[in-house]
């Protein structure tokens, strides 16, 4: 007799299908298990069978062949055990099977027979889904987590006694209802706490608005790490699909569902397997588990070079993959990335209060770490200078994160529109920017963004950035027309590491009307 049972693998974020499949023939006693199974998927036999025993079933003197299909690729956790608990006893009779077709099973089993959490439930709940699956049996465990999936009739049990109560009607377990964890505003550091730094706090708005990378650049003690946590307090409230979304990537790294916009702050020595994912098997990184919010790099001269390099493809996709011999996994990786760096390696060139000690060569190796087509991809770079003690005891109190998140809300629907920022992926790319928005350029605008391309020898990445982020400056604005005032505030952040200028120096305290 064989009997399948329906259940799932992780690949990187997302999940594919595995059906276990249990053959009750006869010869001597046995237990074989087929499919490229790795070690954890193997020793569930000796789970399986203590669990067994523990919730009083006993395993028929058979010989037993379980086959996980497709027996192509690699089974890797411990989630098939309650799959492979339930296949056995439905061979032997001792389960009802008739709903197993349409019923994806997981968990992992302990000797006693009591289920234990599984990495990736939601990968594999949505996977379910879209494979046509009616019905999952999950663990008791991580019941909140399965009620973020809907469109499936999920069922939590706490043993395998549950489990098979449950398949053979003689136990009623009730569905999960549906949860949405709601957003701890009141947790999130507001960006009314900042004094002054008025030219930051504008890029941090145009950074939200527009979803473009920032750069920040100056001494110790600026506030760049400051500025940057309150990055996500700015953006728009996730729609239910993007909760989801973030839910299942945390999932698949075996984390909690975050609450509110992810913030991924990685340290410096972190490795680009690390940052950009990877290992065996493949794990999300950095830039994925900061997906729909944001990915701060902290001292980003002092990552280590192949890590940085590989941001590169990744700023400019939205989209991490990963080739193995084998496989293929396509990750998704569409964050706003934050740079923060000082100026040298004592941090103190170009400060008008401190001496920098470096050498042009000390400075102009820390700066060689960054290599020029990274630099380019930052559509804002901001230089901030140290703010004085006056400016903390009597500067003026600044807007609110609710009230720019506003401002923020509005200028990204008239970006969704316009086509300029579709919804839930990164900003058009700039051959659609130049035929789209080059027609949208008054006169004047379109006079100074051709100087400015000659003189400060932009490249052709670097003038549709500066397109895009005029273009978003548009949108704050609450403009059709992109103006000479939005170019030339937009050309403004694409200053090179030397110092604030007079530019940058000179920007508005309010959003430009």
């Amino acid at each position: 007799m064989t009997t399948r049972v329906r259940s799932s693998s992780l690949v990187g974020v997302d999940a594919q299908p595995v059906d276990v499949e249990i053959h009750l023939g006869k010869g001597l006693p046995g237990f074989d298990l087929v499919g490229l199974a790795e070690a954890a998927v193997r020793e569930s036999r000796v789970r399986v069978r203590a669990a067994l025993a523990h919730s009083g079933f006993e395993l028929p003197p058979r010989h037993l062949v379980l086959n996980l299909a497709p027996a192509d690729t690699k089974k890797r956790g411990t989630h098939f055990d309650l799959a492979i608990a339930i296949g056995v006893l439905a061979a032997c009779g001792a389960c009802a099977g008739d709903e197993l077709e349409s019923t994806l099973v997981l968990g992992e089993l302990s000797l006693s027979g009591e289920l234990r959490a599984v990495t990736g439930l939601l990968p594999m709940l949505r996977r379910a889904r879209t494979q046509g699956l009616t019905r999952a049996i999950v663990p008791l465990a991580q019941a909140r987590e399965a009620s973020l999936v809907t469109g499936l009739d999920v069922r939590a049990v706490a043993t395998l006694g549950e489990c098979v109560g449950l398949l053979s009607r003689a136990f009623h377990v009730p569905p999960l209802e549906p949860y949405e964890s709601a957003r701890p505003t009141s947790l999130e550091p507001d960006l009314s706490d900042v004094r002054g730094q008025v030219v930051g706090k504008r890029a941090l708005e145009i950074a939200a608005a527009g979803q473009h990378d920032l750069l920040f650049v100056g001494p110790p003690g600026a506030g760049k790490t400051m500025l940057a946590r309150r990055l996500p307090g700015l953006l728009p409230e996730p729609s239910p699909d993007e909760r989801l979304e973030a839910a299942t990537i945390a999932s698949a790294a075996g984390l909690a569902p975050p609450s509110m916009r992810p913030f991924r702050a990685p340290h410096h020595t972190a490795s680009s397997a690390a940052l950009v994912g990877g290992g065996e098997p493949v794990r999300p990184g950095e830039v994925t588990l900061a997906h729909g919010g944001v990915l701060f790099l902290d001292e980003l001269p002092e990552l280590q070079r192949n890590a940085i390099e590989s941001l590169r493809t990744v700023m400019e996709s939205g989209e991490v993959a990963i080739a193995r011999a084998r496989e293929r996994v396509v990750m998704p990786a569409r964050s706003i990335v934050v740079g923060a760096m000082n100026p040298c390696p004592c941090g103190y060139a170009g400060d008008p209060q401190r001496m920098c000690k470096c050498s042009p060569a000390r400075v102009e190796s820390y700066r060689g770490r960054l290599s020029g087509p990274l630099l380019d991809r930052f559509d804002l770079r901001v230089w901030l200078s140290p703010v004085r003690m006056a400016e903390v005891d009597r500067g003026p109190v600044g807007e609110s994160s609710a009230l720019v998140r506003a401002r923020v809300a509005r200028a990204r629907e008239r970006a969704h529109e316009h086509g300029d920022l579709e919804r839930g992926q990164r900003p058009t790319n700039t051959a659609r920017l130049f035929a789209r928005h080059l027609g949208e350029l008054e006169p004047e605008a379109r006079a100074l963004l051709d100087r400015a391309g000659d003189r400060l020898r932009l490249s052709m990445r670097a003038l549709g950035r500066t397109l895009r982020v005029a273009r978003t400056l548009a949108h704050l604005a609450e403009v059709d027309r992109i103006a000479v005032v939005h170019v030339a505030e937009a050309l403004r952040y694409r200053g090179d590491l030397d110092g604030p200028g007079d530019a940058q120096s000179a920007a508005p305290a309010s959003p430009a009307r």
